[in-house]
């Protein structure tokens, strides 16, 4: 048969079944709509970054900074020298900069928050004197002229309740030290300041004493001489530079400003790339339930479909007529999908833009471009096609003869057999690695727990017809009692097609399963955060910043003179290397750490000594370390600074893999400016009431603008707080998977109604009232909503709780089974289902007796 015939058939075909197509076409919309909003809100955000960062350095030829960002940054003796070489280099002007994190307070006395933009303090230099072209001019007040006056950029001040003439606050760092009071006398307009961004500016002389770092300089820029190329400057001041450190690299870099420039547009782009993939992952879970749906939908429509493609066979079309018939209409349904999904993706880009306006992203029109439209009509195509690859196969091997007998023939339950022999195979292997990983830590033990999820995954929807039997056989048996017939009825309905029902609930198993897994291992790291707390902190009030950020040391002194403290111990912080990787080390400030920790010891004393540390035992375990081992860490100067271990503790959460003395401490912090606490601990005496107490030491830490004072139980639930976030977040973004599903079952449903129009006609002929029979689709869907609910949470635990005992390696020794969230969610697949049945029940209801009956 001529392939323009069979086309135009395909196409009559669709036409004729608008709802049908409507459906269909939806499906692949959501999943293709997600993955065009990724790709569309990431390149949006990318480009509103790289318009930024076209005016960084912008007019510099090169910049010196630190090679470590983790330094104090470039020594005024190396300013000196470039001072003193400048017409060697081939240097112009030389402008250094002076800057640092600050926190800004609002009107109201609050810190400014800036949803992760930076918040930056830094020195005004006039435009005369800059070397940098940034853009930047006052549009209100003036420039500041003496100590206490800045001038802050407009939508900081906008954001803050500030104008020009109001007094505030500014603590450097993220709120960590008592803050200056300071007079706004200027607002800067400033072309890179967007989302959130916040820059203070004091005087120079002002600035150099804030942010000099005991003698530090963070950037200096130079401008080269005429005939001086930007690069020819670059590599002579490298040069002059060639500094290396103990380790052996090099102190300083220079970089042109082009460098600088693409340096910070690649910085964004990694952050981007792993956002857009993260994105692009949950869209595919949307995508893999929308491929069981397509394919459910196809087998049904073929199923609905033989006498017509049979006639078409014993009128000469051949079987690679009849696949491409059903392959062109889902070319069709594909490429429809893909261009709405596309447009509701660009509207979803833009809610997403929208939303994360205050969260520190810059503001920027969306980007449209080639790859988001070419992603979601490939995507809406490549899934489709294959979601009708078998049924259009099952189509072109239906014999003309044996089609025109049934009208609507799937296949049964004797072609079960060979699929259920392979799940079982594959569950069986699936659940005996799994029980191996049991026994293996480490690396090794999550690979296999992932190995074994493939396995299991693929056996339950090779497997999941042959299970429906017996499962939603029960799960009627139970719910049927109340609806007597109805519900023996719908039960029936249930089991007729195993394929179909298996196939409507797998969409929800995938998503369900996917948040028991999530939630266990979420509720997993409450518990073992919970249990660390209450089994190794004594104290009574915690003093921290908020966020996690570290306050000045200064905070961790004004808390240990509150008069009702009987114990005050800080915990300082600092940064440093260790075998040339940068790590992070704390000391406890303070006496009697057994009273306000439980620091079990299995060697050694908690009291350390000056040029001591003490360890933890996997610490000693990994690293071979033992009492008398002598550790070399070095500053962020460069300094080397050895520590004795003498001790040795069980692993502890709190305060993590070591602990140093107070004068190996002290010599690896670059100044006393820099000298954080990252934690308080506090002891009340006895008889003082918490009220009392919690009054004091809010009294105490007033002046530091993120200061919190918690007890054990509100500590505990800010580290529980981030991880019901992040599981909300997690959730919500599953969320699609969900939706699609709940779409398959309405699909299903509806279809499955139109196929069983004359059964239907018969029943009503017979005496079913339209009540009797909407009831009759509630219960059938939402035995099949339960039976994959149960799916998913079987499969989440088995491979969730594997998953989290294999994580004991690196701590998590705590193993919570979510069971609220696990009974949520099996009452929500059964409400979920019963929604779903809505409109096809009224659809069924609405059928007309006679003239169903008489269809062929």
């Amino acid at each position: 048969m001529a392939a323009n015939v069979m086309r135009k058939v395909s196409l009559r075909s669709l036409a004729a079944h608008k709802l049908r197509l409507l459906l269909t076409v939806f499906s692949v919309v959501l999943g293709t709509s997600f993955v065009a909003a990724a790709v569309v809100f990431t390149s949006s955000v990318q480009h509103s970054f790289n318009s930024i960062f076209d005016n960084v350095a912008k007019g510099v030829s090169a910049e010196v900074t630190a090679a470590d960002p983790r330094s104090p940054g470039v020594p005024l003796a190396v300013v000196d020298q470039l001072n003193a070489q400048q017409g060697a280099l081939g240097v112009a002007k030389t402008e250094v900069n002076y800057s640092g994190l600050v926190t800004l307070a609002k009107s109201d006395g609050s810190a400014l928050q800036t949803g992760g933009a930076p918040s930056v303090g830094s020195a005004y230099v006039p435009p005369d004197q800059a070397v940098s072209d940034s853009g930047m001019k006052i549009v209100a007040g003036r420039a500041p002229a003496a100590p206490g006056e800045v001038a802050v950029n407009t939508g900081a001040a906008d954001k803050a309740g500030l104008k020009v003439g109001s007094t505030t606050r500014v603590a450097l760092g993220a709120g960590t030290t008592e803050p200056l009071d300071v007079t706004v006398v200027g607002l800067l307009d400033m072309p890179a300041a967007t989302g959130g961004y916040t820059n203070v500016q004091f005087t120079q002389d002002q600035a150099r004493q804030l942010f000099s770092g005991g003698g530090y300089v963070s950037t200096v820029d130079l401008a080269a001489a005429p005939g001086v190329s930007d690069t020819a400057l670059r590599d002579k001041v490298a040069a002059a530079l060639n500094q290396k450190g103990p380790d052996g690299k090099l102190l300083y870099e220079v970089r042109t400003g082009e460098q600088v420039r693409e340096d910070q547009k690649a910085q964004v782009a990694t952050f981007l790339n792993i956002f857009r993939y993260i994105l692009l992952a949950f869209a595919a879970i949307g995508l893999v339930v929308g491929t069981f749906i397509i394919y459910n939908t196809f087998s049904m429509i073929v199923a609905q479909r033989n006498r017509e493609l049979a006639l078409l066979r014993a009128v000469g079309a051949s079987r690679k007529n009849v696949s491409r018939s059903v392959l062109l209409e889902a070319l069709v349904v594909g490429l429809l999908g893909g261009a709405i999904g596309l447009g509701l993706g660009i509207g979803i880009a833009a809610l997403m833009r929208a939303a994360t306006a205050g969260s520190g992203l810059p503001a920027g029109p969306l980007q449209v471009g080639l790859s988001a439209i070419l992603s979601a009509l490939f995507v809406g195509v490549i899934v489709t096609m294959l979601s009708a690859w078998i049924p259009a196969r099952r189509a072109s091997r239906i014999p003309p003869v044996e089609a025109m007998r049934s009208a609507a023939a799937e296949p049964g339950a004797g072609s079960l057999r060979r699929r259920t022999i392979a799940a079982v195979a594959l569950g069986v292997a699936g659940v005996l690695i799994l029980v191996g990983s049991w026994f293996i830590e480490g690396a090794g033990a999550l690979a296999l727990v992932g190995l074994a999820a493939l396995l299991v995954i693929v056996a339950v929807v090779l497997g999941a017809p042959a299970l429906s039997q017996p499962v939603v056989g029960g799960i009627g048996r139970v719910l049927q009692a109340p609806f007597g017939t109805v519900g023996k009825l719908a039960r029936t309905n249930a089991l007729r097609n195993p394929r179909r029902s298996a196939a409507t609930a797998f969409a929800l198993t995938i998503g369900l399963m996917l948040v028991v897994l999530i939630g266990t291992l979420g509720w997993s790291l409450k518990g073992e955060i919970n249990a660390g707390i209450d089994d190794q902190v004594s104290a009574d009030y915690i003093v921290s910043g908020t966020g996690g950020a570290p306050l000045s040391s200064a905070a961790g002194k004004a808390v240990a003179a509150v008069p009702d403290a009987a114990t005050v111990v800080s915990f300082d912080v600092t940064s440093a290397k260790l075998d040339g990787v940068d790590t992070s080390v704390s000391t406890p400030v303070g006496t009697s750490l057994d009273q306000v920790l439980n620091l079990k010891m299995t060697t050694g004393s908690s009291q350390i000594s000056p040029d001591g540390m003490v360890i933890s035992r996997t610490v000693s375990e990994n690293k071979g370390w033992k009492p008398g081992t002598v550790v070399t860490f070095a500053s962020t100067t460069g300094v080397a600074v050895p520590a004795t271990v003498s001790g040795i503790y069980e692993p502890n959460a709190v305060v993590g893999d070591w602990l140093l003395g107070n004068g190996v401490f002290d010599k690896l912090v670059p100044s006393d400016t820099s000298r954080m606490t990252m934690a308080t601990l506090v002891k009340t005496k006895p008889g003082v009431s918490e009220a009392t107490m919690r009054d004091e030491l809010e009294k105490a830490v007033k002046p530091y603008l993120t200061a919190q004072v918690q007890d054990r139980q509100q500590f505990k639930n800010g580290f529980s707080s981030i991880i019901d976030s992040m599981l909300a977040t997690l959730y919500a973004l599953l969320g699609l998977a969900l939706v699609i599903a709940v779409l398959g079952i309405i699909n299903t449903l509806a279809l499955s109604v139109v196929e069983r129009r004359q059964e239907i006609g018969m029943l009503r002929a017979i005496g079913t009232t339209r009540a009797q029979l909407r009831r009759t689709i509630y219960l059938e869907s939402i035995y099949i909503a339960i039976f994959g609910a149960l799916l998913g949470v079987v499969i989440g635990l088995v491979i969730g709780l594997p998953l989290v005992h294999g994580l004991r390696h690196w701590g998590l020794e705590h193993t919570v089974i979510p069971w609220s969230l696990i009974v949520v969610t099996l009452v929500g697949a059964a409400i979920v289902g019963g929604l779903a049945a809505l409109w096809p029940a009224v659809s069924a209801a609405r059928t007309k007796p006679l003239e169903a009956i008489v269809e062929s």
